[in-house]
């Protein structure tokens, strides 16, 4: 076994593999290196369970509880002896040693290291995003999404004159899928839950406004998609501000190019994301995004043994075009990786990573998705987009050893069921959000 102690390593004969992040791509990674009982990996991540991110906004808007989309890596490697689970933070990386360093200072160096470190939001350098904005790109990010929106209704409740202050006014910003999914979500949660938990609060006034910069929803999918997605939004509720700018987030209000001010105590950040700090800072050759660039076969150039996956990395397609940072990717290119690292310590030649493109997809509330599917981004609408949907969130749940039955039934309830919650989910006392100081300048949060 390799022995860990501060500053120093000692290897084993055996090969020793180290896989940074327990996202879609390490997950896969290690489990295909595992596949060979001659190797050994190490699993690194500092909050010990694989968070499943097409789920997040789900949890954000209390459709789903925590523990819903939170699966344990140790048991997801149960059945793999050869991978060793350490819920731990990775502070640096150190590629020409295939090292890294953990937060207690020790260090675990590798015959091949594997950067799946995922992503953090990217503000942009708005003035206030970082300390005012709720993201939404981990589960914490979702969990303080749902208490602070828990927290508003209760508080308009409490006090109706709190509505003209924003308490019902939620912004989000990005109209890609995050932005689009959340919209709908808060939707169905202003309109179709929440009344009847708070029959006397008048959701009349309330509002979702989804600001971009861009002139159309859902950039990247076809002219067909942005049509039907800003119908389903408007059918919703939902204002699209497009073509326009955050410039400020504060406490209370989002200011927006133009001159537009708009109160509000719900900002979700959907605007865009950038990898992990510790490939800023790792020395490895980075490109678009600031992700890191590899090559077809998903090593990081000058850098023999390391490779890179999922969002940390820019992953190529076969046409050597940036592949989109979707879970199927990060699945699919840890996999290779796992397979060619495989390869190379077998004395053979490495080959060219080979996507299968499941599509790209995103549900706009309940009986509205869109989904585009294959190369050719055959377009389907409706329940059968929420059925390709399913399939695909479906494999990528099995991947991590979750139990599929249980999701497609309760996908299943989502899709016919409108307006169901648990009440415990709806519990205003979970929140742990700093309270609102209405009335005056919030500085209860950052």
């Amino acid at each position: 076994m390799c022995s860990v102690v501060s500053g120093a390593v000692t290897e084993s004969q055996s090969a020793h593999v180290v896989v940074v992040g327990g996202g879609f791509g390490g997950v896969a990674c290690a489990k295909r290196v595992a596949v060979d009982h001659g190797v050994r990996v190490t699993l690194l991540d500092k909050n010990g369970f694989h968070q499943f991110q097409p789920l997040l906004y789900q949890v954000a808007t209390a459709e789903l509880t925590p523990s819903d989309i939170a699966f344990d890596l140790d048991e997801i490697f149960s059945e793999h002896g050869r991978v060793e689970v350490r819920t731990a933070e990775v502070t640096a990386l150190d590629p020409t040693n295939r090292a890294v360093t953990l937060a207690d200072g020790s260090m675990i160096r590798g015959d091949a290291l594997v950067v799946s470190a995922g992503a953090q939001p990217n503000f942009f350098s708005v003035p206030g995003a970082a300390e005012h904005a709720f993201p939404l790109y981990s589960l914490a990010d979702a969990e303080r999404v749902r208490s602070r929106a828990l927290q508003l209704f209760a508080d308009a409740a409490a006090d109706p004159s709190r509505l003209a202050e924003g308490a019902l006014t939620f912004v989000v910003v990005g109209a890609g899928p995050t932005g689009i999914e959340i919209a709908g979500a808060l939707s169905e949660l202003v309109h179709d839950v929440m009344p009847a938990r708070y029959p006397d609060l008048d959701v009349s006034t309330a509002k979702i406004i989804v600001i971009d910069h861009g002139d159309v929803p859902l950039n990247g999918f076809s002219d067909a998609a942005h049509d039907y997605a800003a119908k389903q939004l408007d059918a919703r509720g939902v204002e699209l501000m497009l073509g326009g700018a955050v410039t400020e987030v504060a406490p209370d209000h989002v200011a927006v190019s133009g001159g537009i001010t708009i109160p509000t105590h719900l900002t979700v950040w959907g605007g865009g994301e950038k990898p992990a700090q510790i490939v800023a800072e790792s020395g490895l050759p980075t490109g678009h995004g600031g992700r890191i660039t590899v090559a077809r076969d998903l090593t990081v150039p000058g850098f023999p043994g390391v490779y890179a996956v999922g969002d940390a990395a820019n992953v190529p397609g076969d046409d050597g075009a940036t592949l989109p940072q979707l879970g199927s990717v990060a699945q699919q290119s840890g996999d290779w990786a796992g397979r060619n690292i495989l390869a190379a310590l077998g004395g053979e030649e490495r080959s060219p990573f080979e996507y299968h493109d499941k599509g790209i997809m995103a549900m706009i509330g309940r009986r509205a998705a869109i989904a585009e599917i294959g190369e050719h981004r055959h377009e389907l609408h409706g329940r059968i987009a929420f059925a390709a949907w399913l399939g695909v969130h479906a494999a990528l749940l099995s991947n991590i050893k979750a139990e599929t039955s249980a999701f497609l039934a309760w996908a299943e309830e989502f899709y016919v069921r409108p307006g169901h919650r648990s009440a415990a989910l709806l519990d205003p006392d979970t929140v742990e959000e700093p309270r609102i100081r209405w009335g005056r300048p919030d500085r209860t949060k950052g």
